[in-house]
């Protein structure tokens, strides 16, 4: 059994709130002494696939990714096999 990660960012030109409200949150709650410039919020999804992960299953998984996982107006995604 393989596992195959998706992940799922916004895309950098657009605006992360959720993002934003942990970066300003981080100082209230005591971690003010790293310089942190930016916060963004993604999605992982782990698949647990069930035999080998071969160029087929990778270019199902991307369909997967691109249709059904990630809004790709506004997001970003990436596959990769994790071993």
């Amino acid at each position: 059994m393989a596992r195959v990660v998706v992940d799922v960012m916004l895309k950098p030109e657009i605006l992360d709130p959720q993002g934003q409200a942990v970066q300003r949150a981080l100082p209230r709650l005591g971690f003010d002494g790293i310089a942190i410039a930016e916060v963004r919020q993604g999605k992982r999804f782990e698949l647990e696939v069930d035999g080998p992960v071969d160029e087929a299953a990778l270019t199902r998984i991307q369909e997967l990714a691109d249709t059904f996982l990630a809004n790709t107006v506004i997001e970003d995604f990436t596959v990769r096999v994790e071993s």
